[in-house]
């Protein structure tokens, strides 16, 4: 950024980014988004696209990779959505899978079980949960996932609407009709009452059928009989099979859906559910006082632990005995550190791994799949906390002052 003297203030940007942004926007069609290789390793598979090969751009010497974003995809779970099959092991969890697997026990023999699963961003939340789901793959049992959302915050029962949605197989291009069709083909399986299958259509924004009409209620009464229905729901499933019920990210859930969880809460004991919440330590979850009711904090991994997760990650002599170390003191315990950090150091090289070995990882940057995890710990510090991180990078540039590491980015 070059910020002239004056009154009159102007600002240009320089570098790769502005040279490669500029000719993504040329080939980008009318209301369409086109991005790079950077941007697409950050979104992962939360969106479809179209490849659309390689493109020469001035001012970067290699031709550069894009790609049109078609729509959303349909994979829910931001955790699969960033990192799809290729999950790192899970180390220094043993005895956080241990409790719950205990927990399960007396959930699928009918006295359900409620578990809080509290910690910071990054700290490997929705990791012990596919754990827990891997471990639970060779039983009996139904699965429930729900996935809260910072952009849906306000949207009453976003997490439930889009379960539905997905359990139902509805298409964006469906007829009302078919969409009906399909919504009632997935709730006969809980067998329900006539009622509800014109409340949670209603809930889908489906019209009203003349073989469900929807009751004349208040908004505050249709409220109340859609959460009923919804416990009906899952009652219905539970009378199948043993549930697993997750709730991911409920620091960003909507206060309809908050309720919702309050009266599983209260249903849960008599039913075959094990009911897990996951959330950072913003979320202030119910009372743990029921004996169904447990908590569980996870916490940053221990030297050892960091050092073996380093190990497994770059495999057998991949790294040396320095640089593993600098990465264990660098990432602070936290998992998802820990793995971004690593595989940076993995990637800067340009040849083989026993090279690499030899590097210094002091001049890497951090990488910026950590940025949003970074940001949320700094927002749960506050606005002095904040300032304090910004200070070496403030400050007011002429024409001939380098320019600072954040207006580069």
């Amino acid at each position: 950024m070059v910020v002239s003297e004056g009154s009159a203030q102007g600002q240009s940007v320089i570098g790769e980014t502005p040279y490669l942004a500029a000719r993504l926007k040329g080939l980008a069609e009318p209301d369409t988004v086109v991005i790079g290789a950077g941007t697409r390793r950050l979104t992962g598979n939360l969106f479809e696209y179209r490849d659309l090969d390689t493109v020469h751009v001035e001012g970067i010497a290699k031709p550069v990779r894009a790609w049109q974003v078609l729509r959303p995809s349909s994979v829910a779970s931001r955790f699969e959505a960033l990192h799809g099959s290729a999950l790192s092991p899970l180390v220094g969890r043993d005895e956080e899978i241990d409790w719950l697997l205990r927990r399960w026990a007396p959930a699928k023999a009918g006295e359900g079980q409620v578990v809080f699963v509290s910690g910071e961003p990054g700290i490997g939340k929705s990791r012990i949960v596919t754990a827990l789901e891997e471990r639970l793959h060779a039983e009996p049992y139904l699965r429930l996932r729900y996935f809260c959302s910072p952009y849906h915050q306000d949207s009453v029962l976003f997490p439930l609407i889009e379960q539905l949605g997905r359990a139902a197989g509805l298409a964006r291009d469906d007829p009302p009709s078919a969409k009906l069709e399909k919504l009632e083909a997935l709730l006969v399986l809980a067998a329900p009452v006539a009622e509800d299958v014109a409340l949670l259509a209603d809930l889908l924004s489906l019209p009203p059928s003349e073989r469900h009409p929807l009751p004349n209620l208040s908004p505050e009464r249709k409220k109340e009989r859609i959460l009923e229905a919804l416990i009906r729901q899952l009652e219905g499933l539970a009378r199948q099979k043993p549930v697993v019920m997750i709730f991911e990210d409920a620091h960003w859930i909507d206060p309809t859906s908050r309720e919702l969880i309050d009266l599983i809460i209260e249903r849960v004991g008599k039913l075959p559910v094990l009911l897990v919440v996951t959330f950072r330590p913003e979320f202030q979850a119910p009372s743990t006082s029921r004996p169904q009711v447990g908590a569980l904090t996870l916490n940053r991994l221990d030297r050892h632990d960091r050092t073996a997760l380093v190990e497994q990650i770059a495999g057998c002599g991949g790294l040396s005995s320095e640089i593993v170390t600098q990465i264990t003191d660098r990432t602070d315990g936290v998992p998802l550190f820990v793995e971004e950090l690593t595989r940076a150091v993995l990637e800067s090289a340009d040849r083989p791994a026993t090279v690499l070995g030899a590097s210094s990882a002091s001049s890497l940057d951090i990488p910026a799949t950590l940025h949003a995890s970074l940001i949320a710990r700094l927002d749960r510090l506050g606005t002095a906390a904040k300032e304090v991180a910004q200070a070496p990078w403030s400050g007011v540039y002429s024409a001939t002052t380098r320019p600072s590491r954040r207006s580069q980015t």
